[in-house]
């Protein structure tokens, strides 16, 4: 199983469980927030819980606690970074609204929608005090609010894969199966909250469907080779890449996923996801080690 080819095939099994949390969105015309929340919760969950037992505790028993640690405040500084320069970029489309890291600021820097987009009808951005179509504006926003989803989700399967491909390498055979299994399970509430949005921008179900496969299986397999590559040139990597997939992992979590579970008036079920998702991992990591 250490070999490139098997390395490969479990990352990409668990990339592709990404695309499963698209499924149900097929079936509902809307997703209700309880349920959006919920699957956000969920998510966290089994992060957190995979952050500890599927990546710090094995990083310690691989390494030292230097090593591990400061890979996780890495993982952390790496992931916030990301996330931080994501909506400033994704803040260059049209419609310029402040939305995540954009600022007030960067919005009043930034020319209207009408200037220098083809693309907008003067009667559509309101030039003779007109305004753009709701149902336009609503799905400009939504699609920002799914690029923003996918981008850290990107971000955090990245890191993950590393940890994937640094332990297959490693001869860590039994912790590297883990580590596919969370994120196999992780990947499917990620997927739903990716496919969500897009959804929602009348985008068609294929496209939902691979976009959001792709937003899973891409950024594992390739950083997963990558940390795989590694080892063969730099022995006893996987206590740091181990913590810097923790740090971003939690990084994810306590910047993106709590805080969007929050604040529709469901806390309490995304709360209870979360606890859910928590056990569910615990329970799989020590079936797992049995």
């Amino acid at each position: 199983m250490t070999t490139l080819s098997g390395l490969v095939t479990v990352t990409g099994v668990a990339g592709l469980a990404t695309g499963l949390g698209a499924i149900p969105v097929f079936f509902r015309s809307r997703v209700s927030h309880r349920t959006y929340d919920a699957a956000l919760g969920l998510a966290a969950g089994l992060m957190v819980a995979a952050g500890v037992f599927g990546l710090i505790v094995p990083g310690l028993e691989a390494g030292t606690l230097a090593a591990v640690m400061g890979g996780f405040f890495l993982g952390g500084v790496a992931l916030l970074g990301g996330n931080y320069a994501i909506p400033h970029l994704h803040a260059q489309y049209r419609a310029w609204l402040p939305e995540g890291g954009a600022t007030e600021v960067d919005v009043a820097s930034m020319p209207s929608p009408v200037e220098g987009d083809p693309a907008v009808a003067p009667d559509e951005a309101g030039v003779d005090g007109g305004t753009a179509s709701a149902d336009a504006a609503a799905r400009e926003v939504t699609l920002r609010k799914a690029l923003l989803i996918g981008g850290a989700i990107t971000l955090h399967n990245a890191p993950e894969g590393l940890a994937i491909g640094v332990a297959f390498a490693s001869r860590l055979e039994e912790v590297a199966l883990l580590l596919a299994v969370v994120i196999g399970l992780q990947n499917v509430p990620d997927g739903f909250a990716f496919a969500v949005p897009m959804s929602d921008t009348g985008m068609s179900n294929a496209r939902v469907l691979l976009y959001t496969t792709l937003s899973g299986v891409v950024p594992q397999v390739v950083a997963a080779v990558f940390g795989f590559s590694l080892v063969s040139v730099a022995a006893g990597l996987f206590p740091v890449s181990s913590g810097f997939a923790a740090g971003a992992m939690l990084a994810v979590v306590f910047r993106e996923l709590i805080p969007s579970s929050h604040g529709h008036g469901h806390a309490d079920a995304a709360t209870g996801a979360f606890l859910v998702g928590f056990v569910l991992l615990v329970v799989v990591d020590a079936v797992v080690v049995v």
